[in-house]
């Protein structure tokens, strides 16, 4: 009865097609800001923010910038590990070469050298499309990966080859180094994702979304309607890259402090974050956000929840279990759901709104 249509009058095509038409979407959207912004840096602790949330974040943005290549175009990418490699590196070198800079320009910056290697590596999609395209991207995966380790300029010729993240602050509060707190660099993040999730549902809502997913649905028809595919295609991995670069600048910089970039942009990445796409919906952004929730957390609810209730499951189970878990899910909503977690949760909505009535 709380949530209903009936008495919520559109008097405009703007009202009629805007993303959250009734009323009660748009509370629940402010009530989830709310709690992200205000409830979890005062309640929570350290742990859940650095296990559960940042992570969750994190992965959620590289989520968003694959589906808008895979579900929203139609364009099968394994790289993602390796742009958000690019992101990372670019974000090192910009602090590096221009200290005065605030790190959280050069977190965003960071993205656009991302885009531009994977436009350069989105210029096949052109002629080739599917299980090709696929390859093509996955020899991207290994030749940055390659690069990553071999061209020392990259990590300022560090011994270790490893990113050293510097102290970096906003307003007197250090955001980036040792001595940054959990909760600042999770407020960080959280603002960086929202605000980066709102120009990605303006982009999918909008002509250039139109375009994507009518290059996805058939590119043949969508050119003969006037759309130009290169462009179309070109500005999908544009983008897509641009969302994964700035999740590996954010991974590094604000989730893991500094390490060796080539073990946490290896292939294993890409094939994570194509996982969340999978079990949370493709051509959703809400579908982004609940498959990086349940992937993130799994391990970490596995590890220490389940133990934590008296069942006693060690690291190595729990890391099998993980597995296992994930891939059976993604074989269920592969042949009941493709749409995902995202379906579901549709469904759930519509239900709600005609309750208590079966239809």
């Amino acid at each position: 009865m709380f949530y209903r249509e009936a008495g919520q009058y559109k008097t405009s095509y703007k009202a009629d097609m805007s993303v959250f038409p009734l009323l009660q979407d748009r509370i629940g959207i402010f009530a989830i800001l709310a709690i992200a912004f205000v409830a979890v840096p005062l309640f929570a602790s350290e742990f859940i923010i650095l296990s559960v949330m940042v992570p969750f974040l994190v992965f959620a943005l590289a989520a968003i910038g694959l589906n808008i290549l895979t579900g929203y175009t139609g364009l099968i990418s394994l790289g993602t590990g390796a742009f958000m490699g690019v992101g990372a590196y670019a974000c090192y070198k910009l602090t590096t070469l221009f200290p005065g800079v605030n790190i959280i320009v050069w977190i965003i910056v960071s993205g656009f050298f991302s885009a531009a290697i994977g436009v350069v590596f989105g210029l096949p999609s052109l002629r080739i499309k599917g299980f090709y395209l696929a390859v093509a991207t996955l020899a991207a995966q290994f030749f940055l990966q390659w690069c990553f380790v071999r061209i020392p300029w990259l990590y300022n010729y560090n011994a270790s080859g490893a990113i050293e993240v510097p102290e970096r602050t906003l307003f007197g509060l250090a955001i980036t180094g040792a001595r940054s707190s959990p909760e600042v660099r999770y407020l960080v993040l959280l603002s960086i994702v929202v605000f980066l999730t709102w120009i990605a549902s303006n982009l999918v809502h909008g002509r250039i979304g139109r375009s994507w997913m009518a290059v996805r649905d058939m590119d043949i028809a969508a050119e003969l309607m006037g759309i130009k595919l290169l462009p179309t295609k070109l500005l999908a991995f544009a983008v897509s890259s641009f969302y994964c670069g700035v999740a590996g600048a954010c991974m590094m910089f604000l989730w893991y402090g500094g390490g060796e970039a080539n073990d946490a942009f290896n292939v294993n990445q890409s094939f994570i974050v194509l996982f969340m796409v999978i079990i949370g919906g493709l051509g959703s952004l809400i579908g982004s956000f609940l498959g990086a929730f349940f992937i993130s957390t799994l391990p970490t609810i596995l590890k220490f929840g389940v133990p934590a209730v008296g069942i006693p499951l060690t690291g190595a189970l729990a890391e099998h279990l993980t597995h296992i878990m994930v891939g059976a899910l993604i074989i269920f909503f592969l042949i009941v759901e493709p749409h995902g977690l995202a379906r579901l949760w549709q469904i759930a909505k519509q239900k709600l709104r005609v309750w208590p009535f079966p239809y």
